[in-house]
């Protein structure tokens, strides 16, 4: 197994994680992102998973090679100044062109197995801004950027606009894959992780029926030698 690099120093290996790949093996097993660890480092201790990505989610994902560089990275998230943009291709579109989602997210089991997040008054506070970059037939391209750190949240928040992502088999139909892209992640260390993860193919017809035209290439900025 393969995964591109996106970004490396010799504190983070920055991946474009596709989609359908698990970051953890889990009890069922099967490949995952750690399968490549020994490849992304010749240290003894490492690397970790800086944060986490759902299996259907594809794009941006940090993996720390030294220990120092992993809990900087996870005070970045902690604290929520990490800067995560992802793109989404929803269902129909939200009714405005930007605004907040404020919807605390608590987990509730599915009948007949499984779970889902749901919005409730109890739940953990969960915050996502929103633009329209783009609207086609029955579709249209969101930028999310999550202000917490809940799961599926911008799945959830998606839905709770009456858009569901294109594809989500939890809060959507289900029909066809997972249109949700990292996008994006702003780490702001010294020297600061700037990185882009390209559109992938599954999304890409429909991301030009609502107007994305691709340009230049995806960029990554820092310094440092590979560890």
């Amino acid at each position: 197994m393969d995964i591109p690099e996106l970004f490396r120093d010799a504190r983070f290996v920055v991946l474009d994680k596709p989609a359908g790949l698990k970051v953890h093996p889990g009890p069922g097993g099967g490949p995952s992102v750690e399968d490549v660890f020994r490849r992304l480092s010749r240290r003894k201790d490492g690397p970790w998973l800086a944060h986490r990505l759902d299996a259907d989610t594809a794009g941006c994902l940090v993996v720390a090679l030294r220990k120092a560089a992993l809990l900087e990275a996870q005070a970045e998230f902690a604290a929520g100044r990490a800067e995560k943009r992802y793109w989404a291709v929803v269902v129909g579109g939200p009714a405005g062109d930007a605004g907040v989602v404020e919807l605390p997210l608590r987990k509730v089991m599915v009948p007949g197995g499984g779970w889902r997040m749901e919005g409730h008054a109890d739940g953990d506070r969960a915050v996502t801004a929103w633009r329209v970059l783009g609207r086609g037939a029955g579709m249209a391209w969101v930028e999310f950027r999550p202000r917490t750190g809940r799961t599926h949240q911008v799945r959830a928040h998606a839905a709770a606009l009456g858009c569901p992502i294109l594809g989500d088999p939890v809060y959507g139909d289900g029909v066809g894959p997972l249109h949700l892209l990292a996008r994006g992640i702003r780490l702001r260390l010294k020297p600061e992780v700037v990185v882009e993860a390209p559109v992938p193919a599954h999304m890409r017809a429909a991301m030009v029926a609502c107007g994305w035209v691709e340009q230049s290439p995806p960029r990554a900025s820092g310094t440092g030698d590979a560890g």
